[in-house]
């Protein structure tokens, strides 16, 4: 009997790429196609019937994205073709053969004013255009098929792709003086531990135990930006100095959230998810660079 098959796509994003390290490392009854644009491009929906007439998956874990988070603002059609309505049309495809949909999300969906973690029930509001059009991905997705799980996250990192702790790494290097925005708060995801917790889903689902609906996911801990630049200097063992700065200081295209923590209470009871420190995580992935 044939393995169930599990479709990933963007395997040379952060998220993609830490799935395959993590799936090559652990036994599960099913089969893994990782896919790139070459297969299955969400710029052009077309290609998303024409992949689906050929895979008949039985999850299908969305890590594909427009995520250029200033450009979005001005490259407004192309966001939200890949961030919105292909995502309604991988749905739909996902609903005609019973596909359950992973799909992923972001904390920018929120406005970023709150004071609390935010709940996956919590009023969306985007901050920007980019998290405008994840929300909208997030509702054709659950729109269009029953069976979809909607995995919110935030401050995504990977020792793999462009990110903040790489381009941290680089430029303390580099530099002997970084100003790095204080006043942004939030928790830092490591993509590994994003791809373990999909993994988790994945398997749950498979037992029949089944949550559909929103959730969200992070490491553990509220910190700022310099706060995370800080550690990932001093973990790095780098002697760059760090001076905090106000957002007013970096005045961007897309406007950032001021406040982004997700409250993750939902994943841990109907997954059984482990969360860890954001610290730990950060310490695993520099061991792997340097190590």
């Amino acid at each position: 009997m044939a393995k169930p098959l599990v479709v990933i796509t963007g395997k040379n994003g952060q998220l993609g790429w830490e799935l395959m390290q993590a799936v090559a490392l652990v036994v599960m009854p099913f089969e893994f196609l990782f896919t790139d644009r070459t297969e299955i491009d969400l710029g052009d929906p077309s290609s998303i019937i024409s992949f689906f007439g050929k895979y008949k998956p039985a999850y299908f874990v969305n890590c594909a994205a427009y995520t250029a988070v200033d450009k979005a603002e001005t490259e407004q059609e192309l966001a939200y073709t890949v961030n919105g309505e292909s995502v309604g049309v991988i749905a739909r495809e996902c609903n005609k053969i019973n596909c359950t949909l992973i799909q992923l999300s972001t904390d920018y969906v929120f406005d970023g004013t709150a004071s609390k973690p935010y709940k996956p029930d919590s009023a969306t509001d985007p901050v920007n255009y980019y998290g405008y059009t994840k929300w909208i991905g997030e509702k054709l997705a659950m729109e269009n098929n029953t069976r979809t799980v909607v995995v919110r996250t935030s401050w995504v990192y990977s020792t793999h792709g462009n990110n903040f702790v790489n381009t941290m790494l680089r430029l303390m290097q580099e530099r002997k003086e970084l100003k790095v925005v204080s006043d942004q708060l939030g928790s830092p995801t490591y993509a590994l531990d994003l791809a373990n917790a999909i993994l988790r889903i994945i398997a749950i689902l498979e037992k029949g135990d089944h949550h559909y609906g929103v959730y969200h996911f992070s490491n553990e801990g509220i910190i700022s930006w310099f706060d995370f630049a800080t550690a990932i200097r001093d973990v790095a063992g780098l002697s760059c100095e760090i001076l905090p700065q106000p957002t007013s200081a970096y005045p961007t295209p897309a406007k950032r959230p001021a406040y982004s923590v997700l409250d993750k209470t939902a994943i841990i009871q109907d997954f059984g998810i482990t969360l860890r420190n954001w610290k730990e995580a950060l310490e695993e992935a520099l061991s792997k660079k340097t190590g």
